[in-house]
């Protein structure tokens, strides 16, 4: 038999499993590491985060990857170049983390890596009537796998396309098995560039939602780096307390046709960018907007369409419902006070009163779709197999 073979073997076979799960998302902060450890699969899945860090990436390398960022004419040379250097980048700040955590590489049974998503293309969002839905990521399994000795698994969004799906949102997965409550009824809230969140009622296995429901900071985010030298965000929500919302312009993006279309959905900064920005300004027919300002008018659109999104799922069954709330959107006090006055009879609280570190929660997810992908019976095995020789 393959070594390799025989080595995936034995770690399905095995009780408990040791996967880092890696995560870069949209606002291209830096990489998320956790090290989880998992026993048993689907509903009877127990998993701890033993180690979690976020490495920041350089200036430099962010520019790189924001050259070839959801934009559709791109130099397909540097998008080449940046599939393979991403998977050296990230195998180097694996083996940082492991080195400072005096944990060796032979204590780690495998890797779940989503990589860079660079362009995410649902059908709705591309005129190609023969083309359905798309997504790509780079950071290739092969390199990370080989840089780090570890036999990886990876590009898990092409097997939600595969399947009919638009290869986002994947939480759907991971909150159902980590975070179903026979008792309470659950909203799932992340929000990292996008937003989306999952609805686990009570003691149920079917009414599950989970959908992108819009922007979360990848607005505010691009806004900020374009209009406020030497920031990258909005900390805390301090430049929208010092703002007034624009309820013209506010009620100019809500009207998109994005916001009204049914759930499950999914999007992108390939839609909710800059240069949306200014056509709603444009269509609103304003001509000028102080900046605090137009912070504070963003950051009520990530409130509301993320409540006007829980309402239109629950009713009035907000008042029932217990908000777990993940991503970098909570540390915006802003949006949290918004959202509590949007959705007033729900208790919102951190994830991690769940076990789950708030920022560390889509790098878990990854690390539980490989564990299902190994040692469960999943109705998608999401992860391509890559092995270090």
């Amino acid at each position: 038999m393959n070594p390799n073979i025989k080595a995936l073997y034995q770690i399905a076979g095995s009780h408990e499993r040791t996967i880092i799960g890696l995560m870069s998302g949209t606002s291209l902060d830096g990489l998320d590491i956790a090290v989880c450890k998992i026993s048993g699969s689907g509903n009877h899945t127990k998993l701890s985060v033993t180690h979690y860090t976020t490495i920041p990436y350089t200036e430099d390398f962010k520019t790189a990857i924001r050259k070839i960022f959801s934009i559709k004419a791109v130099d397909l040379e540097a998008v080449t170049l940046l599939h393979a250097h991403l998977a050296r980048v990230h195998a180097t700040m694996v083996l940082s983390a492991l080195e400072s955590w005096h944990l060796p590489t032979t204590s780690i049974d495998l890797i779940a890596s989503h990589g860079q998503t660079i362009y995410h293309a649902p059908k709705f969002l591309h005129p190609t009537s023969e083309y359905g839905n798309a997504t790509l990521q780079i950071g290739d399994g092969d390199i990370l796998s080989a840089a780090t000795g570890i036999i990886t698994l990876s590009d898990f969004r092409q097997k939600h396309i595969s399947a009919g799906g638009e290869g986002a949102p994947l939480a759907l997965f991971g909150d159902t098995i980590l975070f179903s409550s026979a008792t309470e009824n659950r909203i799932l809230l992340n929000m990292g560039g996008i937003a989306n969140f999952t609805y686990l009622p009570a003691g149920q296995t079917t009414n599950i939602i989970s959908t992108d429901v819009g922007p979360a900071n990848t607005l505010i985010d691009g806004y900020v780096k374009a209009n406020y030298p030497g920031l990258s965000y909005d900390a805390n929500g301090e430049i929208a307390n010092t703002g007034i919302i624009n309820e013209a312009f506010t009620n100019e993006v809500v009207a998109h046709p994005f916001f009204s279309a049914g759930f499950p959905k999914t999007i992108g900064p390939e839609l909710f960018n800059l240069d949306f920005i200014a056509d709603a300004l444009k269509n609103a027919g304003i001509v000028s907007m102080a900046h605090q300002d137009m912070v504070a008018s963003l950051s009520y659109i990530t409130a509301r369409v993320i409540a006007d999104g829980i309402i239109k799922v629950v009713g009035d069954a907000t008042k029932n419902m217990v908000i777990y709330a993940s991503g970098g959107g909570i540390h915006n006090a802003y949006i949290m006070q918004q959202l509590q006055n949007m959705c007033p009879g729900a208790s919102f609280k951190n994830l991690e009163t769940l076990g789950v570190h708030p920022d560390a929660k889509e790098a878990v997810l990854f690390a539980v779709l490989a564990n299902e992908a190994l040692a469960g019976s999943p109705t998608l095995s999401m992860g391509k197999i890559s092995f270090p020789q």
